[in-house]
């Protein structure tokens, strides 16, 4: 029995199912997930000694690479001087003046401590300037788990939601309306019966939880228009694609841009942080300058925006995302040909430093329903042959992939030279 296996067992008696965070129990694909002990660059090493090249980077956040070293100055040169405060820093009005700086739609910006606050937070203040309850959003899309965000889709093609969780109320769910992702055409119909019911779109201008699924051209564009056609608020969650797809974000890259934009991690080097922020009149309505309240003891906190900022001056480094794209490119399309030359019917998509790969005979995967005719079977088969040969890949098909600048044309080799193995297994 390796560590990882008895670290597990032993986890399953005091966590819920041994984790904290679900998907790392590896259920879809199954088997045990590998306990890691380090991190450094491209790399990752498990409590048994064994090494994999990371392509999960924290779920996106580790742009720069695992424990940089001007990161990991900048966190402990702060913790000798505190962690924590619950009070005022310079350093938070800092980081806040290079995302406004840096996001093209963001004029105030109020941080906060994880992707899940942030967008709770952003659509509680959607329906209070709004004055209304409802919101969109989309098959596919995660929004952290949030109680009004935890919903599937009902028996209609424009029905309010059902709750996906025990838990959620279904008073809740009933002000989540759901479509799938990239039909707009469904979103103009649903609009022209309940448009003065809803309060916000929210969506994920890349999805990034169906495995990278790209917006349709014309797409983000609609929502944009059909938001300002019936007086809602329009909302790009960017936890995952917020200088991540581009240094300005989705939004720069496709050039929309909306009320408001949550932010996850990668604001604070991968430590636990977030932050939404958008309009000025909309921002100003947050307490203590207006009546919606939102509070957060660590929001801000010292280690936090030490190591954003850090990670900002990285990445602003003349160069920094040309080189991530094309080596990114240089992957995908390394992997595509591998498994073409193998005869394994799949579908790459990627934008930016951001990937996912479907093995589907589907010429397009645009929304959730699609994405799920993938084989699983495959993909599994696909997930552990590339573990075995030490790559690291996000346990499920429904999630994407990351590189970082830490992937060197080295790394990218190792990688290729894996999939070619693996490849050659995937039709048998």
């Amino acid at each position: 029995m390796t560590l990882s296996e008895k670290f597990f067992k032993k986890a399953q008696q005091v966590i819920p199912g041994g984790v904290n965070s679900p998907v790392r129990a590896f259920k879809s694909v199954g088997g045990t997930p590998p306990f890691i002990r380090e991190a450094q660059g491209a790399t990752l090493i498990d409590v048994d000694g064994k090494r994999y090249i990371d392509y999960v980077g924290s779920w996106g956040p580790m742009i720069a690479g695992h424990s940089h070293p001007h990161v990991v100055s900048a966190i402990k040169n702060t913790a000798e001087k505190g962690a924590s405060f619950g009070a005022p820093t310079y350093a938070e009005v800092y980081l806040a003046q290079k995302i406004v700086e840096i996001v093209p739609s963001m004029e105030m910006v109020r941080l906060v401590n994880s992707g899940t606050e942030a967008t709770m937070s952003a659509l509680r203040l959607a329906r209070a300037a709004t004055k209304r309850d409802a919101i969109l959003k989309f098959d596919g899309c995660y929004h952290g788990h949030a109680d009004s965000l935890l919903v599937s889709a009902g028996s209609g093609a424009a029905t309010f939601g059902v709750p996906s969780s025990p838990g959620v109320t279904s008073k809740t769910a009933e002000d989540t309306l759901t479509l799938p992702f990239n039909d707009l055409q469904a979103v103009d119909a649903l609009f022209l019966k309940k448009g003065m019911q809803i309060a916000a779109i929210i969506v994920e201008p890349v999805a990034g939880n169906m495995g990278c699924v790209l917006p349709k051209p014309g797409f983000l564009e609609g929502l944009r228009r059909i938001c300002d056609t019936y007086g809602a608020l329009l909302i790009f969650d960017e936890v995952m694609t917020g200088f991540r797809v581009d240094r300005g974000g989705a939004q720069h890259y496709y050039n929309i841009k909306p009320d408001l934009t949550t932010l996850g991690k990668i604001i604070g080097g991968g430590l636990p942080v977030g932050a939404y922020g958008g309009r000025r009149d909309l921002m100003e309505q947050i307490s203590p300058s207006g009546p919606v309240y939102q509070a957060g003891t660590l929001s801000g906190n010292p280690l936090a925006t030490a190591a954003g900022m850090a990670m900002i001056k990285i990445i602003s480094a003349p160069g920094f995302y040309e080189t991530l794209d094309w080596r990114t490119q240089r992957l995908t399309d390394g992997i595509s040909d591998v498994l073409t030359q193998a005869g394994v019917p799949h579908l790459g998509t990627r934008v930016g430093s951001m990937f996912g790969l479907f093995f589907t005979d589907e010429p397009v995967v645009e929304n959730f329903e699609q994405a799920a005719r993938s084989n699983m079977n495959r993909f599994n088969r696909w997930f552990h042959g590339m573990l075995g040969e030490g790559v690291y890949l996000a346990p499920s098909q429904y999630e994407a992939g990351f590189l970082s600048f830490a992937h060197t044309d080295s790394v990218i080799d190792e990688t290729l030279a894996a999939a070619k193995k693996v490849a050659a297994t995937l039709m048998d």
